[in-house]
């Protein structure tokens, strides 16, 4: 999941093994800085991708295992060698950050897939190395859950990112569905928006179940925390639904009870 997406799900750093928080916490102190030089303040395009560059310099020293420059990296550094995760990952956050300064809309949903991969499915790949299970089938199921959590967190947040000058919907799918730009500048949830987020929604969810077997090959407490964030992304699909799928004037989110709800429903999934 990118990393916006611990904001619907807290029960991480709750249910998260207590050997696996400080690596976690580098990765997303890593993370969270690079998504605020793309996203956060008023600095020119130039100068968030050139510090972005600065991200990755440091990365490469990590690579080549030379000393970083900053405490960041230093971190970042020492649970790298420590847990030898992969690079990759890191690198494909930095390309996504990067991606969100220059590119504004998406063609198609191929090409949102292309996104979502790089700025969503390489921390789920990162925890499944610190579990110490990432085969090719877990990272699968991985990414489809990560990648859903993407979809799903852009759908609560429409109006959000058009405010910043971004779309993250199909350009060919809104026009299949007669959507335009200003509806979503406007806010209009009439029957062409619902009909169209009720194709994403039911294409979400059904990403997101493909996943879910990953929460019953994970045991123990990282088992439920998987459980957990499916019952979660699931929980606010069924908020958007209930919306009508209205997020401009009623923006999802989990509440208090939906936590009771969702650990009701985070039992092992069987199929």
């Amino acid at each position: 999941m990118s990393v916006d997406h611990y904001e619907n799900f807290p029960v991480a750093s709750i249910l998260m093994p207590r050997r696996l928080r400080k690596p976690v916490a580098a990765i997303y102190h890593f993370a969270r800085a690079a998504d605020d030089i793309a996203d956060e303040g008023d600095l020119p395009d130039e100068e968030r991708l050139r510090l972005l560059d600065e991200f990755r310099a440091e990365l490469a020293h990590i690579g080549r295992k030379e000393t970083p420059l900053t405490p960041l990296f230093l971190n970042l550094a020492a649970e790298v060698h420590q847990h030898a995760l992969p690079m990759q990952p890191l690198h494909d956050l930095l390309d996504a950050f990067s991606q969100d300064v220059v590119k504004k809309r998406y063609s198609d949903f191929a090409d949102l897939l292309d996104y979502c991969r790089r700025s969503a499915n390489p921390v789920g790949n990162l925890l499944l190395h610190l579990y110490g299970e990432a085969t090719p089938q877990n990272l699968a199921y991985s990414d489809a859950i990560c990648t859903s959590l993407q979809l799903i967190n852009f759908w609560q947040d429409v109006a959000r990112d058009y405010a910043i000058g971004r779309i993250y919907l199909p350009l060919d799918e809104m026009r299949q569905y007669g959507v335009s730009e200003n509806q979503i500048a406007q806010g209009i949830s009439d029957d062409a928006w619902r009909k169209l987020m009720q194709f994403q929604v039911n294409r979400g969810r059904a990403m997101m179940l493909s996943g879910a077997p990953l929460g019953s090959i994970l045991t123990g407490r990282i088992g439920l925390e998987m459980r957990m964030i499916i019952a979660g992304g699931l929980r606010i699909l069924d908020k958007l639904e209930n919306a009508r799928y209205d997020m401009f004037r009623h923006r999802p989110v989990l509440r208090p009870f939906d936590w009771v709800i969702m650990l009701a429903k985070s039992k092992p999934f069987h199929f």
